[in-house]
């Protein structure tokens, strides 16, 4: 965003994946609020054509490599689901939950990326020609631990002769990749979708029938526009080849139901499909119904636009302070504590005499904002931050950037040796990960681990290590070495990260923050980011992605994080009230090829899933020596994970604060039909027969499923 007129700067939150950390649904339905409401303040005030909001990418954060993971809230379907739908609440002028008024619109928020894009640029492989399909090599081959079926991206014609084609199959698109949307349309009322670059299974997805009409108008009931990708519709032809000439594929695009091209390739080719009749004035009417249904829920044909009810948002509803107090606190909640050996931090103010601040992340206000930010109402960097705690503060970068490849190791060291704490900034920046740029490697980047390492074994207490990214790193190094004594994740924590960190590090804010990734070990760099595939493969070696089916070894686990207070939580017996199976007695059950039996879930029908549903009451208690925010996670799990079940998956979760000593009830809606069903190979929603268990944390109650 750039600001030109009389306004300079807007409120700067943090990138998506740190906010969503927070695992804080009030939080981010008040931050699409405020999005909202600054943004009308920048049109009003004539900085701007028109506007236009986009939810968060809600792809599911696949693969740790993704330069846009960043911009997504996780791995979780179902997190990132819940994350979208308050989001574009907020943004839309919605309560938080709730009914929906279709007919009324505060703004207009889209979904994007429709759907399994989580590529930017790996290996040469660009999201603009990735298919994404699965090309399953006939032989093995193992790479640093692991063995797979090679996948690389390819043409249909130009396919190696030892590969089959595989797809994205019905029940990855049923349980990980399509949730997000369906989630963000139906629960949110979301009025816009963008569909992606990239092809599914060879078809791409702006001209996918499939999966604009079928799935989205129809199974859906979307009602909006749909919106290509920037220049989307062009590559298509151009780069794809799906489309034999421009003509083709504007008239793939409209027919499959995309109602506008983000670009000018249907301004510059539409006159003539329409006049070789690949297009018909239907076509063209149809898109038409769908954009000016959307301009008239808006009320932009209700007068003058100064005179409807938000024409009066002003200037003095940009970087109020109101806004600014909730960036700091989306930085706060968000940030995870890591590792905290012999209580080496919170630090204390009056104790702590000197510090260094050491690495290429210390001193950079602009690293602290991540892909696609405006210009912040504030700029502090965690340095200056820092420096409002311990007055003799010194900084060194050690690193030309993050990208280390020159660094000055030596007066690092010097620097550490000298000061009574070290903190060192380290991690990621733009030149790693962002649109366009997918990563390579998983380590910190170049010459950092050294300089880490060399530092630690210089200070004189155990240094704290902050990481500045999007994307995981593997820092088992540093989880391993006694004298590194803390780590930190602060995402891209916005314009108040630096403040937030500080008061972290100083324990003015007690973090609850909680890993909304899997972390994995370097050599799950074997895996190609092309390979589609969510479930293991045990026969080949294949790890499998996401907490939900990997099978590998990680660094941290989603939904790992420290705090400074201790917590406990127990189900509550009373409130707790599992359900009878006798709403579902007669219903057929059917046996799949592994011998799981299993119920339809669309069979079963919403009556009786309404009556399977039951009150889960979880007493959380904070036992000190903080007050502090804390979020309640709630899973399901099956005795084994066979037959394409998940591991576990997250079917609740709740965002609760308690100060020290504290106790409270978290209740939540548990649905049967909606959180113990899992996908089939065909997507249909089942629920196996027998043991289900829900669980939070070292808790569990058993519910025997039988009709």
């Amino acid at each position: 965003m750039h600001l030109d007129g009389p306004l300079r700067a807007a409120t700067s939150f943090p990138q998506v994946i740190l906010t969503a950390a927070s695992f804080n649904p009030h939080l981010w339905y008040r931050i699409g609020q405020v999005i909202g409401t600054e943004a009308r303040g920048v049109y009003n005030n004539g900085q701007a054509e028109g506007l236009t909001f986009w939810a968060p990418n809600i792809n599911v954060f696949r693969d740790p490599r993704w330069g846009r993971g960043q911009e997504t809230p996780g791995e979780d379907p179902t997190m990132t689901g819940k994350y979208a739908a308050v989001f574009v609440r907020g943004v839309q002028g919605y309560a938080i939950s709730g009914a929906i008024n279709s007919s009324d619109l505060e703004a207009s928020a889209c979904c994007k990326h429709f759907t399994a894009y989580d590529l930017e640029n790996w290996k040469g492989v660009t999201r603009f020609a990735f298919d994404a399909k699965i090309l399953l090599s006939l032989g093995r081959s193992p790479i640093v631990g692991f063995s797979f079926r090679k996948s690389e991206l390819t043409n249909v014609h130009a396919m190696p002769k030892n590969c089959l084609v595989g797809q994205v199959t019905e029940q990855d698109l049923a349980d990980t990749y399509n949730p997000p949307f369906k989630s963000c349309v139906e629960d949110g009322g979301a009025s816009g979708i963008m569909c992606s670059y990239n092809r599914v299974n060879g078809v791409p997805t702006c001209a996918d029938h499939n999966l604009l009409s079928k799935t989205a108008r129809g199974d859906w009931s979307f009602n909006g526009y749909i919106t290509s990708d920037c220049d989307a519709v062009a590559i298509i032809h151009d780069v794809q080849g799906y489309a034999k000439a421009p003509e083709d594929a504007v008239a793939d695009v409209l027919k499959a139901g995309m109602d506008v091209n983000c670009g000018g390739y249907i301004q510059t080719h539409g006159v003539s499909a329409y006049q070789q009749g690949k297009i018909t004035g239907e076509d063209i009417d149809r898109a038409l119904r769908n954009l000016f249904a959307i301009r008239m829920r808006l009320g932009l044909f209700n007068g003058n636009p100064k005179y409807n009810r938000y024409g009066n948002i002003g200037a003095d509803q940009v970087c109020k302070k109101e806004h600014q107090d909730l960036a700091l606190q989306a930085a706060q909640d968000g940030i995870v504590l890591l590792k905290n050996d012999a209580g080496a931090l919170p630090l204390s103010k009056s104790k702590v005499s000197s510090v260094a601040v050491i690495g290429p992340n210390g001193n950079n206000a602009s690293l602290l904002l991540g892909n696609y930010f405006g210009p912040p109402c504030i700029s502090v960097t965690p340095f200056q931050a820092l420096q409002g705690y311990v007055k003799d503060a010194t900084f060194v970068q050690g690193c030309n950037a993050a990208v280390c490849n020159v660094s000055n190791i030596g007066e690092a060291v010097h620097a550490a040796s000298s000061a009574d704490y070290v903190v060192l900034f380290m991690g990621l920046d733009q030149n790693q990960e962002r649109e366009e740029v997918d990563r390579l490697e998983l380590g910190l980047p170049g010459m950092q681990e050294s300089l880490v390492n060399k530092v630690a074994d210089a200070a004189k207490k155990p240094v704290i290590l902050v990481l500045l990214c999007g994307g995981p790193v593997d820092v088992t190094f540093a989880k391993n070495n006694p004298k590194i004594g803390a780590i930190v994740w602060a995402g891209y924590p916005g314009q108040a990260g630096g403040i937030a960190i500080a008061q972290v590090l100083f324990g003015e804010h007690n973090p609850g923050g909680r890993l909304p990734v899997t972390w994995y070990p370097k050599e799950f760099t074997a895996v190609p980011m092309t390979d589609m595939r969510m479930r293991a493969d045990p026969s080949t070696g294949y790890p499998g992605r996401t907490y939900r089916f990997y099978k590998g070894k990680t660094v941290y686990n989603f939904g790992y994080g420290l705090s400074y207070s201790k917590y406990s939580h127990r189900f509550a017996s009373e409130g707790t009230k599992p359900p009878s199976m006798s709403g579902i007695e007669g219903l057929k059950a059917t046996a799949s090829a592994a011998g799981t039996v299993s119920y339809d879930v669309e069979e079963m029908g919403a009556e009786a899933c309404d009556r399977l549903r039951f009150p889960a009451v979880v007493r959380v208690q904070n036992h000190g020596p903080m007050d502090g925010r804390h979020p309640v996670l709630l899973f399901l799990r099956w005795p084994n994970a066979t037959d394409g079940r998940p591991a576990s998956q997250l079917i609740g979760f709740q965002s609760v604060h308690l100060r020290a000593d504290e106790a409270a009830h978290v209740e939540f809606e548990v649905s049967p039909c909606k959180h113990f069903s899992r996908a089939a190979e065909d997507g249909r929603k089942v629920i196996d027969q027998g043991s289900h268990f829900v669980k939070v944390g070292d808790d569990e109650f058993e519910l025997s499923f039988m009709a």
